[in-house]
């Protein structure tokens, strides 16, 4: 065999492994679709007969749904949007902001790209709750004595979920993959099963039948998309995750394995429905999906999707870190603690304020929505408007980066904003049944978000403005100041002027270090940025000068790390005899202020609760100093 053929074979052997994986971490969100989807489009807020239009009509809405939002827009599409490998909305507005993010229009896309952050806050919190909640509902399959059992062993769970987060998952995570393919089989087998049962039911692969469901029940067909999108729920997550695995064993594992097992399960559940007749059919459609399994497997079944939901929690809570730790280098989100669960992972992270918001939020969800077909109401809104906004997004990517010719994209961009927008649309009339809650979530974050955003540009703005220099700076300051041993590392925000920090140092303490050095932290529009192209020095003579580290908004911003490597400053860094001088700024209150008054209160009170630099950028805690300023915005 050719060395040539050797390679291929080695690469297809490592795509398969990735697929294998990812079926544990990227799929269990749209993977544990199955427990709910179907019932809630006959007896959610919306009914529909149980008879052969309906429940034919609705299997088709599903498959034309999963074929078109995640085969197409998501996965053929979207996922060829990698900005550097790496995928979701906010690596996808990164990308559309190196092309147009000076243009008059630039700052559309960065709210949009915002507000579909905000608006995942609220998917990661209901996802969760509704994912294990059905789960544990099909113990009242199995003896319906079980039922006030439901909520304490699901809040259990939940609890102890959370709780998990901070020993890290990768050792839970090697378990994930197996349980997972393990459970897209059963789901396959079950379909199957009922399938060959009545196999007429694959009639609906036509798109004639959701035609049909429309032609003659326009109202409810409309409404029932509210319900058949939770069929799509997770679409966002392959496209955020990608950046893990690559686009190509993604594809591999959607094509070849989740998206057959899914469908086929769906169908499953058409078929078992329409084959019964009464009181067997609607005791079946209250939980279609345990009812597949015969009697003897249920009780192994609940305990197999209680583990499946439990992954798809755990992947969505990951989810969250993720984004929030992208949305804090990119400047939408103040410094928070954030602690590495992993030695060799550097994407594993724990962040304990999120973590105890979306445990808390969980719970309560949980306790006042109590069963899953009344969180399906509150579900659905915040996914199809992320839905909606990375439409919009995908329309500024095909016409200003790619530059599709109008007559391909335009053609693209309405389909999927009449599809992405109906959705939307159905899911916008369950807000009084508790569709609020996740746009209540999501405003907050987007009012957060856009706050601190804008108050740390004023900050900043404010700053430059007062500052001198720092040429002129280190040149009068040379000669008019006692030098001591060592070096001292001033932290600033702007690339321009002397940081407060150094100025206060001269002024209180009236020495100067040996050796001086202004240090600025860059985040690139990218995810990563070479080693290679790490550092940028600059030598302002007398002992002063000025470094720019540059990161990219997936990287964790290691300091004391980055310093060891550069030898062109005055020689190499001696931690032991490194001083890090950090600015702490106090807002104080404007004559004419340049935001609200309201927002500038939410702005100071996120910048005294943000974790200090010396943590973010995991610095040495003996070799820091802290000096104060205050700033009028």
């Amino acid at each position: 065999m050719s060395q040539s053929a050797n390679g291929q074979d080695a690469r297809a052997s490592a795509k398969l492994k990735l697929a294998a994986g990812a079926i544990g971490i990227v799929f269990g969100d749209i993977g544990t679709s199955p427990l709910y989807a179907f019932r809630e489009t006959f007896v959610g807020p919306h009914p529909l007969a149980l008879d052969r239009l309906h429940i034919l009509g609705v299997v088709s809405l599903i498959f034309w749904s999963m074929t078109l939002v995640v085969s197409i827009q998501y996965v053929t599409i979207l996922m060829r949007a990698d900005n550097k490998g790496q995928g979701g909305s906010l690596a996808l507005l990164a990308l559309i902001s190196r092309q147009i993010g000076r243009s008059r229009y630039g700052w559309i896309t960065v709210l949009l790209g915002v507000l579909a952050t905000s608006l995942f806050y609220g998917d990661s919190m209901i996802t969760p709750a509704i994912s294990v909640l059905s789960a544990v509902e099909g113990l009242t399959v199995v003896e319906k004595r079980f039922e006030v059992f439901v909520i304490p062993i699901a809040l259990a769970l939940l609890i102890f979920l959370f709780l998990l987060q901070r020993r890290g998952t990768a050792k839970v995570g090697a378990l994930f993959a197996p349980i997972m393919i393990l459970y897209f089989v059963v789901l396959a087998v079950l379909g199957m099963i009922q399938i060959f049962n009545n196999p007429s039911v694959l009639a609906a692969l036509n798109p004639w039948y959701a035609l049909q469901f429309f032609m003659v029940d326009k109202t409810l067909a409309f409404l029932a998309l509210g319900s058949v999108v939770l069929a799509v729920t997770g679409a966002e997550a392959l496209y955020a995750d990608m950046g893990h695995f690559g686009r190509g064993a993604l594809r591999v594992s959607w094509f070849g394995f989740v998206m057959p097992a899914l469908l086929i399960n769906y169908f499953g559940q058409a078929a078992m429905v329409t084959s019964l007749t009464g009181a067997s059919a609607a005791e079946a459609i209250e939980n279609p999906f345990f009812m597949m399994a015969p009697d003897a497997l249920r009780l192994p079944l609940v305990l197999l999707a209680m583990c499946a939901t439990f992954i798809a929690s755990q992947a969505v809570i990951s989810g969250a870190f993720s984004v929030t730790h992208q949305a804090m280098q990119l400047g939408f989100i103040p410094r928070l603690s954030i602690l590495h669960t992993s030695e060799t992972q550097s994407g594993q992270i724990y962040i304990p304020f999120i973590n105890w918001v979306l445990m808390v939020s969980v719970i309560l969800l949980v306790l006042t929505f109590e069963n899953s077909s009344n969180l399906a109401s509150a579900y659905g809104i915040a996914v199809t408007g992320a839905m909606v906004i990375d439409t919009c997004l995908m329309a500024v990517l095909l016409f200003a980066v790619w530059k599709w010719k109008w007559f391909t994209a335009v053609p693209v961009i309405v389909l999927f904003f009449v599809v992405d927008g109906a959705y939307f649309a159905a899911n916008a009339t369950k807000i009084p049944d508790g569709g609020w809650f996740p746009l209540l979530i999501g405003a907050a974050a987007f009012t957060l978000l856009t706050t601190w955003a804008k108050g740390r540009k004023l900050m900043r703005e404010r700053m430059t403005e007062i500052a001198l220099p720092i040429e002129i700076f280190a040149k009068s300051a040379a000669n008019s100041a006692t030098r001591v041993p060592g070096t001292a590392i001033f932290m600033a925000s702007s690339t321009a002027g002397v940081p407060s920090a150094l100025l206060h140092n001269i002024k209180h303490n009236k020495v100067l270090h040996d050796r001086v050095v202004v240090l600025t932290v860059s985040i690139a529009e990218e995810p990563y940025v070479d080693a290679a192209n790490r550092a940028e020095i600059e030598n302002l003579g007398d002992g002063f000068y000025r470094v720019v580290l540059h990161y990219g908004f997936m990287e964790e911003t290691d300091v004391p790390l980055a310093l060891k490597a550069i030898d062109l400053c005055g020689g190499k860094f001696d931690m032991m005899q490194t001083s890090f001088f950090l600015s702490r700024q106090t807002l104080l209150p404007s004559e004419k202020p340049a935001m609200m008054l309201w927002r500038e209160k939410i702005f100071s009170w996120m910048l005294r609760n943000a974790a200090t630099a010396m943590e973010f950028f995991r610095l040495p805690t003996n070799r820091v100093v802290e000096l104060g300023s205050q700033v009028r915005i």
